[in-house]
């Protein structure tokens, strides 16, 4: 690059340089005085080309082909902020661009993103750069496929406000789009390439041969500051600034065709995300252990325990060897391993896909902790279940095996209710409400429903047992008053029925 481009760190104040006219280049150690630093703030500016807008920075879901899409860039710096190198002195009308080298049979290529990193310096006003995108199916010397340009309605212009600030500029296309960015090959270079234009800086009133757009005015491309890595990639369009310009007379040159004093030290701050249109994206059939077949990729066949049969391979032409399973039969409580198909004629039950008598209990029973802590022996985990008892595990006895105390609602004498066991409940000076009891409440009332009155405490020592079963009855049979739990007046068999309903649901 010639005089008028200076790096500037992306996050300091801005460094003098000195400038001069085309014909009196200064020496290259007068060039470049980058000072590392970072951004104040780092914006993303997200558009399709149609204008419509994605609000975040990851490539919407649309028409992709699994293991076919690519990222290509020479940069290794952050996209989403760090350190980065301003090139000031960019002046309008100049394009930074990057050319990818793909393989003969990646094309088709479908342009998915193009991103780029601009930036401004201790910016005194707020900036407002026009731009333009630029596409070539081939190296950037060659006429562009795609040109789209800002203009502040349909696509926006990059607006910075005042400071040190980057800006990810990010041009995509909607995936459901009929019309891509769709690059052949054309010229048979293996080339895929695009650049950003800056069409008007926010504040050049100047020739920038001679005085360089005010660094402190305007937002420029930025490069990385880990060393160039892409000589031949990286791509300057310079305007025509005599022999002494850079490049000599303006026009397209890559980074290694600069001479030395007006090379960047980085790569640019861009890439590219595409497509290949041809590419199977390493599917194929996949034979599952039942003996079925799917159509995946190979890392999701292997998590599913299937056998991967190659890319490119088909279900519909893949005969999938069905795979035996341990077969389990009820009359003798024996095991063969045999394909399922076999297992259920032959009046089997299937164990389940992997499963080898070896290693595979057909009929588990074991011991099962029920919710008031006791324990019952020789269940099957269904019957555990059905019970709401806790499966102790394949083979256990109760005699092996330690319940935990069952726990229930504590009702505190504030009202608050929290679910412990009975020791906890005693120790908190908290009434137990007895066990699998829970601190719902279902009328909303704002005190648990195990924690309000309970009218089927008759004996009045806060559990729900037997006890109240007899002082009930004693009452009942005595024709006392309190023993009319349906308030009807009466002593009758319906308060033994409204009583036992109480009773059994634990008030």
């Amino acid at each position: 690059m010639d005089g008028r481009f200076v790096p500037l760190a992306a996050a300091l104040a801005m460094i003098p340089a000195a400038f001069g006219q085309a014909s009196q280049a200064p020496p290259p150690g007068d060039r470049f005085q980058p000072v590392q630093a970072e951004f104040d703030d780092i914006f993303f500016m997200h558009m399709q080309t149609d204008g419509d807008w994605v609000s975040d920075v990851v490539l919407p879901p649309g028409r992709q082909y699994r293991g076919c899409t690519n990222t290509s860039s020479h940069t290794n710096a952050p996209f989403d902020g760090g350190t980065y190198v301003a090139q000031a002195g960019f002046a309008e009308h100049e394009i930074a661009a990057a050319s990818y080298i793909l393989t003969p049979d990646q094309f088709p290529v479908k342009v998915d993103l193009m991103e780029m990193i601009f930036a401004t310096v201790d910016a005194i006003e707020t900036t407002t750069t026009e731009w333009s995108i630029l596409i070539w199916d081939g190296p950037p010397t060659s006429p562009p496929a795609y040109v789209f340009s800002s203009d502040g309605e349909i696509l926006p212009h990059i607006v910075l406000p005042p400071g040190t600030n980057g800006i990810n500029v990010q041009v995509s296309v909607d995936p459901n789009d009929p019309d891509q960015i769709i690059l052949t090959n054309d010229g048979g270079t293996n080339t895929i390439s695009f650049g950003f234009r800056i069409d008007k800086h926010n504040f050049q009133i100047q020739d920038p041969c001679f005085v360089p757009p005010p660094s402190n005015r305007n937002c420029f491309p930025t490069t990385d500051n880990t060393g160039l890595q892409s000589g031949s990639g990286n791509w300057l369009k310079g305007i025509n600034c005599g022999p002494l310009g850079c490049p000599p007379n303006g026009g397209w040159a890559s980074f290694n065709q600069l001479s030395g004093g007006c090379r960047p030290t980085g790569d640019w701050v861009m890439r590219m995300t595409w497509t290949s249109l041809n590419c199977s994206g390493g599917q194929g059939a996949c034979c599952m252990p039942d003996g079925t077949c799917v159509e995946t990729d190979a890392a999701n066949c292997s998590a599913a325990g299937g056998a991967y049969q190659g890319d490119g391979t088909s279900c519909a032409t893949t005969e999938c060897p069905e795979e035996t399973q341990a077969c389990c039969f009820e009359s003798t409580g024996g095991c063969l391993d045999l394909k399922p198909g076999d297992c259920l004629a032959a009046g089997g039950l299937p164990g389940g896909a992997g499963t080898q008598c070896s290693t595979f209990v057909c009929f588990p029973t074991g011991a099962a902790c029920m919710p008031d802590g006791t324990c019952i022996d020789d269940v099957t985990p269904d019957e555990a279940a059905a019970m709401g008892a806790t499966y102790m595990g394949d083979g256990t006895v109760c005699s092996g095996v330690e319940c935990p105390d069952p726990v229930g609602a504590a009702c505190f004498p504030n009202g608050f209710c929290l679910v412990l066991t009975e020791a906890d409940a005693i120790q908190a000076g908290a009434t137990w409400m007895g066990p699998g009891t829970t601190c719902a409440d279902g009328d909303s009332n704002g005190t648990a429903d195990a924690c309000e009155a309970c009218d089927a405490d008759v004996n009045g020592d806060d559990r729900i047992d037997s006890r109240d079963v007899i002082a009930f009855l004693n009452l009942w049979a005595a024709n006392d008053a309190d023993a009319d739990f349906d308030d009807n007046g009466t002593v009758d068999s319906r308060d033994v029925i409204v009583f036992l309903n109480a009773w059994n649901a634990g008030c």
